[in-house]
């Protein structure tokens, strides 16, 4: 895993990336907000502006995660669709998992336990 964006303070938000089977996995620890959300918009889309077209997402290290967090993961969603790919979520904890229970996000994108889980899904 390479990991690109070291966390510049305890809770904010690291970001690895991996290639598993061709397939993207984003890992994420610490914490997502208004301050991370353009940090986090472009881990999900690769550097040149194209969207990967399957990205599996696990948020097993996030702690908190605000409306931004949603949006981009919406607006992440909807340019991987538009390009043919998919985006899962992986590995959320029981409060991150509920919050996306609460918006509905569960019901758009699909989540699962794990990675592994999300990978052969």
């Amino acid at each position: 895993m390479t990991d690109t964006h070291g966390a510049a303070r305890p809770g904010h938000l690291s970001i690895g990336h991996a290639a598993i089977d061709g397939i993207r996995v984003v890992t994420l620890r610490g914490e997502i907000d208004h301050d991370v959300k353009d940090m986090l918009g472009e881990a999900l889309l690769s550097c040149d502006g194209a969207t990967p077209p399957r990205t599996v997402v696990d948020l097993s290290g996030v702690t908190f995660m605000d409306s931004s967090g949603i949006n981009v993961f919406v607006a992440a969603h909807k340019s991987m669709n538009d390009a043919q790919g998919w985006l899962r979520i992986a590995g959320a904890q029981e409060s991150m998992l509920r919050l996306l229970e609460i918006v509905g996000l569960d019901d758009v994108i699909p989540c699962h336990s794990t990675v592994q889980q999300a990978l052969a899904a």
